[in-house]
């Protein structure tokens, strides 16, 4: 533990190329990218689904077969086609990202009491109308439960972009791991989870501030929605 807080305590480690703002900088830029790009594909792909209950077993099935990949596994797969670039990783992580936001996308529209979806038919809204206005706004808990589940996911999980030659919280493991420095390895598993949970606390404000005062239940808030097939 002394060994911890020396490695803390040391200014080299808080300056230059190699200092801890910079790698935490790095690590929000993974995770950012990848974020965005797998709430491209899964969220509208996930209103879709919900909303039209069209090819629903086999998109989560799929969705499903994703989360069982080995992300390491793959890491090293992507990194012999296209080399030591960004493109590994940033691709590991989209595939990775891509199932909870799916299940939370398509679980919060399907919850939609289909009372209010008939009503709003209707009153003469066409299915556009019915997706963005009726059954998007009621399955905003849902779909954001999705997202942190799947920003906490990549920030865990992108310190495997250091074992590709890039940087990030996982240069710290990854470097201390050859060098045999444990402090340096335990100074940035701290530095990680720090990350994860101020992340997970700002994402919660947000759901909070964003989702209608009439949606917040509970359950709601709190929901991690898993994958399963329909």
């Amino acid at each position: 533990m002394t060994g911890v807080i020396d490695w803390f305590a040391d200014p080299a480690n808080w300056s230059g190329p190699d200092g801890v703002p910079v790698r935490l900088l790095e690590h929000l830029q993974y995770t950012l990218l990848a974020l965005v790009i797998a709430a491209v594909i899964a969220i509208p792909l996930g209103l879709w689904i919900g909303h039209t209950g069209r090819g629903g077993f086999l998109v989560v099935g799929s969705a499903n077969a994703l989360r069982a990949l080995p992300t390491f596994g793959l890491l090293v797969l992507l990194a012999n086609v296209f080399g030591i670039a960004l493109t590994p990783p940033i691709a590991a992580l989209v595939i990775l990202a891509i199932p909870p936001m799916l299940a939370g996308t398509y679980a919060g529209v399907q919850a939609v009491d289909r009372a209010i979806v008939d009503a709003a038919r209707g009153m003469g809204m066409g299915e556009r109308e019915v997706l963005l206005r009726v059954e998007l706004p009621n399955a905003l808990p849902l779909i954001l439960g999705g997202v942190r589940s799947a920003t906490l996911q990549i920030i865990a999980t992108a310190t495997i972009a250091a074992y590709v030659a890039l940087g990030g919280l996982g240069r710290y493991i990854i470097d201390g791991l050859a060098l045999r420095n444990f402090a340096e390895m335990a100074a940035g598993s701290i530095l990680l989870a720090l990350l994860a949970i101020g992340i997970d606390l700002l994402l919660a404000a947000l759901q909070r501030t964003v989702v209608s005062p009439g949606l917040r239940t509970p359950a709601a808030i709190r929901t991690r929605p898993r994958l399963r097939a329909v």
